[in-house]
């Protein structure tokens, strides 16, 4: 069947595509932006994005996951232990190893971190756009969540 001349043909797909990409992912650092590491390290985020995400862990389950030898991973960990953010608990299956997971202090730090970052959105949507343009953005965001349902 033949495209009909009054619908978007594949490059327009192809460019929509390019920019959204881009503006997403200018979006995902100015939201980067807002975050306050509160003195940790990306590498520190990192760990506790996989132990959040996956659960609890060993220090050689975890240099596997983010590609880091395990005697890095222990220096990792150990200062995330330092600041209360993960507690580490005798494996049962091997008493030699430890298992870590989070805390109830990194999950009250992630939902500050949450927070900030949403009411910078809010801030930025209230001040930047129209009640109209609102709108739109808000038919957007579901066309966006039906894209990453696909």
């Amino acid at each position: 069947m033949k495209e009909r001349s009054n619908e978007p043909g594949p490059a327009h797909a192809l460019t929509l595509a390019a920019e959204l990409r881009s503006a997403m992912g200018k979006l995902k650092r100015r939201l980067r932006d807002e975050i306050q590491l509160g003195g940790l390290t990306w590498s520190q985020v990192a760990v506790l994005r996989v132990l959040e995400r996956d659960g609890p862990a060993t220090v050689t389950a975890l240099a596997r996951a983010e590609g880091m030898r395990p005697q890095s991973m222990s220096v990792t960990v150990s200062a995330l232990e330092v600041s209360g953010f993960i507690v580490g608990t005798p494996d049962p299956a091997d008493g030699r190893q430890t298992i870590w997971s989070i805390t109830g202090v990194y999950r009250d730090w992630l939902k500050a971190g949450r927070a900030a970052r949403e009411d910078w959105l809010f801030k930025a949507i209230r001040k930047s756009l129209t009640p109209a343009e609102q709108e739109q953005l808000a038919t957007a965001v579901k066309l966006l969540k039906r894209l990453v349902e696909t």
